[in-house]
């Protein structure tokens, strides 16, 4: 779906509940958000997850009112029941519908989000690999991403993080594609959001070393014999320089 400009002209709130953020004093070597959540008038939609060091651990669909693990994984060590999930976003609409009417329907700002695009691991061709989508400063959180590959949409191979929250109240948000490296393909991560005036793309290509043409490895190989052939006559030369000396300061007596 492409989004629209106008969708939010009328009035689109948010409101952001998550644990309180750590103060400028206070080091910590972990920490985790329980419960960031939000709700906005769009859609109408609203997100809750669980976090731990920026990475997601769960969030609950709340149209099938159940959690879902980041990794499978994870289910077998925790549980989490998505009922309270449900309340707080039910007592997070009520707050929203009351901020609403008291700010007489303003539209919210949208921010420009920002995208990178990088490999996962060092590209070798015809060996899988992933790119990987970063899209910061998200606000409000309405966007998507999608990935083209010579321009066509892709959808095998792809997923996505949820809204991940960040001390500033904006959003972030990861793409994942796992694919085959080839120097014939390139790809492009293209991002829709109300703070652009229209799509962006951020492009990724291999990068391949272009081959030499005969007519310079012939150069190149020249060249190395002739540094060859002067190294060996120079060695030569002081071999031949240093017996000499030898020679004569062998050849004298005493006074």
């Amino acid at each position: 779906m492409i989004l629209n400009r106008a969708l939010i002209l009328g009035a689109l709130a948010l409101t952001t509940v998550m644990s309180p953020c750590r103060g400028d004093d206070i080091v910590a070597d972990h920490v985790a958000h329980y419960g960031a959540e939000f709700y906005q008038s769009y859609g109408p939609s609203g997100q809750f997850i669980m976090e731990f060091d920026g990475d997601e651990e769960l969030y609950v669909d709340l149209e099938k009112k159940e959690t879902v693990w980041r990794l499978p994984i994870f289910s077998e060590f925790l549980s989490f029941d998505p009922q309270g999930a449900l309340r707080n976003m039910a007592i997070a609409k009520h707050n929203l519908d009351i901020w609403m009417k008291r700010s007489n329907y303003s539209a919210t700002t949208n921010e420009v989000p920002e995208v990178t695009v990088f490999l996962k691991s060092p590209v070798t061709l015809g060996q899988p690999n992933t790119l990987i989508c970063l899209v910061d400063n998200i606000f409000p959180p309405v966007i998507n991403i999608t990935w083209l590959s010579n321009g066509h949409p892709v959808t095998d191979g792809v997923s996505e993080t949820s809204f991940l929250s960040k001390d500033d109240h904006s959003f972030l948000k990861i793409s994942y594609l796992t694919f085959l490296p080839s120097a014939d393909d390139i790809y492009d991560c293209q991002v829709e959001h109300w703070g652009l005036d229209q799509p962006l793309l951020k492009h990724w290509e291999p990068e391949i070393p272009a081959p030499m043409s005969e007519l310079t490895e012939t150069v190149v190989c020249a060249l190395g014999l002739a540094v060859g052939l002067v190294g060996i006559v120079v060695g030569t030369v002081l071999i031949i320089q240093g017996l000499r000396s030898g020679g004569a300061s062998t050849r004298q007596g005493p006074l």
